[in-house]
């Protein structure tokens, strides 16, 4: 009796199986690239405001957003003796290519 050959069979089950790998992959690197996004973005909005907090300028506070996340945007609001920074910036890819964008608010007392 023969056994029939079936030597070419893992390289095909390997070819279809591949490109779920790979997506599930990039969905993974692509979360945890968001997650880096949204924190490296707290910690901005944290930053800007604590210095808001202490009475330094607007100027000033938007430069330094500018070097902690360039493509961020923000305002500010002051709610009763508050000062809360509000900042927020498109996803970078992958996670951009589906639209999601992050944002943070951080809040400190208004020593002014």
């Amino acid at each position: 009796m023969r056994v029939p050959d079936d030597g070419g069979s893992a390289v095909a089950e390997f070819a279809v199986a591949l490109p779920a790998v790979l997506l599930v992959l990039a969905t993974v690197l692509g979360g945890v690239q968001l997650g880096t996004q949204q924190l490296r973005l707290q910690d901005a909005a944290t930053d800007a405001a604590r210095f808001l907090g202490r009475g330094e300028g607007v100027t000033a506070v938007a430069s330094r957003i500018a070097r902690q996340f360039p493509s961020a945007r923000w305002g500010v609001t002051r709610p009763a003796g508050l000062v809360c920074a509000h900042l927020a910036a498109s996803a970078a890819a992958p996670a951009g290519l589906l639209g999601l964008e992050a944002a943070a608010t951080s809040c400190a007392l208004d020593e002014t």
